[in-house]
């Protein structure tokens, strides 16, 4: 017996101890006939339509798969450990390959059970019940031993209570990703219509008042170039002096750097940021990756020696520079100019010939500002999601036994 460290208002009795098996009455009606319902998958992260999940999802004869009901459970009989296991929340009935089983819940609430099967203990209380596969990442699960085993449940109230925090948490989330995803689009979709593509001297969508010609101008010409210096992921600590190293423009940074989460200890001819500069990676993994560019809001962060530094005079909005560098046909042409195989550089060179349309300062800020506002919309979806995801996992620990 056993109670939780976090509970509802109004529920302190023990939970019992039930066996596994207890709480499900699987179920083995099958199709009769090709296509007879709607084709799901069951994946790590929820249930799906086939389609969603394969492109060409078309394979052999549906007859003799597996019908399901919305509030079933799904396990798949390999690496159930790994969290190939879900409540049917989503669809009011379909089919499923007979690799997985499917179950109907017996007094236990739908929703209680999904947050349960998402735990990370759980992954433990699967894996005791598995035996290695045919391969060594593959792990059986003996159904037998997983029905005996025993966890801890409360009363259908506190059960209703749980499982539907969780599914609220669970919505929360949903809510900014899709936010954020939509986000991005728009930001995609501006980007294209926001700058003059193809040749063309104005682009397609532009703020009121101004309808002058964008100027082609190359870079050399509107600004000054230098490269950061030294350090590696070798060199990050924990606290010190903020430092951007090249990888981070690709994998965390948007157009606007002024918030560094990593740091290292100076040393002797580190560059430091003024504020304003343009920086580009030097290396990467593929020439679309190191095309691409971002400024620097503050001074005194250091500067990696993998990045090629670039100081537009004052007529150039330093992010106007970093947003025409890493989109469109400038991004394109610049990613051409990259050289190498495995790892590819792009250096200070290339992009001092790399020719770039501008409008007047008045109408670069316009444009700043509206993409410096979506990434702040971006950002603030994606923190708000890690933030509601910590919180569920601390009360996935917390709430159960």
């Amino acid at each position: 017996m056993g109670k939780p460290k976090i509970r509802f208002k109004g529920f302190d009795n023990d939970w019992e101890q039930r066996k596994f098996g207890s709480l499900l009455d699987e179920t083995k009606n099958k199709t009769s006939v090709e296509d007879e319902d709607t084709l799901l998958s069951c994946a790590i992260n929820g249930m799906y339509l086939n389609s969603e999940l394969f492109s060409h999802f078309r394979g052999a004869s549906n007859v003799g798969y597996l019908k399901v009901k919305k509030n079933d459970l799904i396990l798949s009989a390999q690496n159930l450990h790994l969290g190939n296991c879900n409540v049917n929340l989503r669809f009011e009935h379909g089919i499923i390959s007979p690799a997985y089983k499917v179950y109907e819940l017996v007094d236990c609430n739908p929703l209680f059970m999904q947050a349960w099967v998402k735990r990370d203990s759980t992954k433990n209380f699967f894996l005791r019940a598995s035996t290695e596969g045919a391969s060594i990442c593959r792990k059986n699960i003996v159904w037998e031993e997983l029905y005996k085993q025993e966890l801890l449940v409360p009363d259908i109230e506190e059960q209703k209570k749980i499982g539907a925090y969780f599914d609220y948490l669970d919505h929360l989330i949903t809510l900014h990703q899709r936010k954020c995803e939509d986000t991005k689009k728009l930001k995609k979709y501006m980007l294209q219509k926001m700058f003059p593509q193809n040749g063309s001297k104005v682009p397609e969508i532009r703020f009121k008042g101004f309808t002058d010609d964008w100027e082609q101008r190359k870079l050399d010409d509107v600004a000054e170039f230098s490269k950061g210096n030294g350090y590696s992921k070798s060199d990050l600590i924990e606290s010190g002096t903020p430092i951007i190293l090249y990888g981070r423009l690709y994998t965390k940074y948007e157009t606007s750097i002024s918030d560094v989460d990593t740091y290292v200890e100076a040393k002797e001819g580190a560059v430091y940021s003024k504020g304003g500069e343009v920086i580009v990676p030097a290396s990467g993994e593929t020439a679309e990756d190191i095309a691409r560019a971002a400024t620097v809001d503050k001074s005194g962060i250091l500067l990696g020696g993998d990045l090629n530094v670039v100081m537009p005079n004052k007529d150039i909005n330093s992010a106007f520079m970093a947003i025409s560098i890493s989109n469109g046909n400038s991004q394109r042409e610049l990613a051409k100019k990259a050289q190498g195989k495995s790892v590819v550089h792009i250096h200070n060179e290339e992009i001092k010939n790399l020719i770039v349309p501008f409008p007047n300062r008045m109408e670069q800020d316009k444009i700043v500002d509206y993409f410096i506002n979506l990434d702040h919309l971006i950002t603030l979806h994606q923190n708000k999601c890690e933030e509601l995801k910590k919180i569920k996992k601390y009360m996935l620990q917390n709430m159960f036994v």
